[in-house]
């Protein structure tokens, strides 16, 4: 057993010490203590670290790993359809293909960066799955939803014909990556897709799904009445389906009557989205992920992060791609989240990038805060000399310089 000292230790689930340490047990952490505790000798000789404060490993809730080839690739648009269209072109028309060096490549160089800057784990969305042997690989951990779109599926046979897909990259996750499925969005995916994957999920061992919801206004608008930007984009990539009815409502209301949401779900962006709607999330365990600085590259408008707390909704905290967001530092997110909500206590928005994310994952019984028996994934964060207010210094805007690994279990299973 050994202890490691810090200038300050953020637990997250309990008030930041300052003049802190932290007990590591094979692994796991044992104690959390502050200053000259007595008794903390019994959990062996301390190793002082500085001016450094330390914290648990990062969770980015929302990321799409295989699309890191487009860095720089797609540029920002005024508008969400503009920008998707311009993803298209980039991509070919396609999608990755798992076996694809570029793509490989990319996407590992993806999670390295996640790693440096802080990140243990990750939910990341991908259409062709080679994100799960890469995350492993890498040493991080996480949940990778296999993404479904088929706004023309009149049945959920989709899932069935994909099944043996998820459970070849199952294998790869090495026991520490899952595999679950996703429907895209509601532009995306048909009310019978949403059905089975509803089903599918609440029948396997993994009951967590994720969902772009009300990230747009050509979204609402489709929904609502039929038309816009959305309608004609379905009309253009030949995905339109005549006999498909507008249901007239909100995307969470829309899904709530499809039975897509519960505790187990993960609903991305949320723009758009009214008090009314927020306060549904909430009632059904939903958690919200929030990724401003790609909300605000793909032409969607500043998320309504102040809101999103006010309406007591869990908040999760994502990146999304690299082809949307300048890089993987979940840091840069906090920043951005702390100039938009101004009111929000800088400790839940470190809650939101540690803990409810962890949650949000299945991964709160070994990540997300410094609590005994948890997995010691523990990061430094290099301070100056005159930190007062810990949290609020962190949610500032930490560099990747400032950045390192105190301790960390990549090597375990």
């Amino acid at each position: 057993m050994r202890r490691i000292g810090a200038a300050w230790v953020v637990p997250i689930d309990q008030p930041p010490v300052r003049d802190g340490w932290v007990a590591i047990d094979e692994g796991r952490i044992a104690a959390v203590g502050g200053g000259h505790d007595a008794g903390a000798d019994r959990y062996g000789p301390l190793r002082r670290l500085g001016a450094v404060a330390l914290l648990p490993g990062l969770v980015n809730a929302h990321t799409h790993l295989e699309l890191s080839w487009l860095r720089g690739r797609v540029p920002p648009a005024n508008a969400f359809t503009s920008w998707v269209k311009q993803l298209i072109v980039a991509r070919g028309g396609g999608i990755e293909r798992p076996d694809d060096p570029a793509v490989l490549s990319a996407a590992e160089a993806g999670a390295r960066e996640a790693i440096e800057t802080g990140t243990a784990a990750l939910g990341d969305i991908s259409n062709s799955l080679a994100s799960v042997g890469v995350m492993a690989a890498a040493g991080l951990r996480g949940l990778v939803f296999h993404e479904l779109l088929g706004f023309r599926e009149t049945s959920a046979a989709l899932i069935d014909r994909t099944a043996p897909q998820r459970a070849e990259a199952a294998g790869r996750g090495m026991d520490r990556v899952r595999v679950s499925i996703a429907p895209h969005a509601p532009y995306s995916v048909s009310p019978e897709l949403f059905r089975g994957v509803r089903s599918a999920v609440s029948g396997s061992a993994e009951s967590r799904t994720s969902v772009h919801v009300g990230e747009s206004p050509e979204e609402m608008e489709l929904l609502a009445h039929g038309t816009g930007e959305w309608a004609r984009m379905l009309r253009w990539i030949g995905a339109w389906r005549d006999d498909w009815t507008p249901p007239g409502t909100g995307p969470v209301e829309y899904l709530d009557g499809l039975g897509v949401l519960d505790a187990g779900t993960l609903v991305v962006h949320g723009v758009q989205l009214s008090d009314d709607s927020l306060d549904r999330l909430r009632a059904r365990g939903a958690t919200l992920v929030t990724c401003p600085r790609s909300n605000q590259w793909v032409g969607v408008g500043v998320p309504p992060v102040e809101r999103f707390y006010r309406s007591g909704v869990a908040v999760a905290v994502g990146t999304d791609s690299l082809a949307s967001v300048e890089d993987l530092n979940l840091f840069e997110e906090l920043k951005t989240m702390r100039w938009l909500a101004p009111g929000v206590p800088a400790r839940r928005l470190l809650e939101s990038a540690t803990l409810i994310g962890a949650r949000a994952l299945g991964l709160d019984h070994e990540l997300g805060s410094l609590t005994p028996g948890k997995r010691a994934d523990i990061i430094q964060i290099a301070l100056p000399t005159d930190v007062s207010d810990i949290e609020e210094h962190l949610v500032s805007g930490i560099a990747p310089p400032a950045i390192s690994w105190a301790t960390h279990t990549r090597n375990d299973q």
